[in-house]
């Protein structure tokens, strides 16, 4: 486990909210001078604490508004690497999820209309690993940020 502090932690908090916040900006917020900020960013992306830095975008704007989770069910000699090939290739498919028990995997799709999702539910059943799959349409969602 990182060595993280409370100064850390609200640099995060920061980072979480605008990516491209500069460290003159976070230093006022924190306290500390800039470069003070600049090495504790560095020392927790050289920690693998912070793994990157990214955008929001808002799906639905792109035309891309339908989202779903959807388990998978697979033959039982199907590996994990296998179901990742399945998946992976899907370009709808955002995440996967490999679970303990039943179902094998859980992926979030994002597609355009309920047409679009029912084509790449057919995909995957087409691929001839997949047994059964259950979907669960998203209807709102809320995350915590850590």
């Amino acid at each position: 486990m990182a060595d993280v502090d409370d100064t850390d932690h609200r640099l995060l908090r920061l980072l979480r909210e605008d990516g491209r916040r500069t460290f003159s900006d976070m230093a006022a917020e924190v306290g500390l001078s800039v470069a003070a900020v600049k090495r504790r960013v560095d020392r927790l992306r050289d920690l693998g604490v912070v793994t990157g830095f990214t955008v929001q975008i808002d799906h639905a704007k792109l035309g891309w508004g339908i989202e779903a989770f959807t388990e998978l069910r697979y033959a039982g000699s199907t590996t994990v690497q296998e179901i990742m090939r399945t998946t992976t290739g899907v370009p709808e498919i955002q995440a996967v999820y490999t679970i303990a028990g039943d179902p094998d995997a859980l992926i979030h799709v994002r597609v355009r209309d309920i047409a679009h999702l029912q084509q790449v539910i057919d995909t995957l059943r087409r691929d001839g690993r997949v047994t059964g799959t259950k979907t669960l349409m998203v209807l709102g969602s809320w995350t915590r940020e850590a």
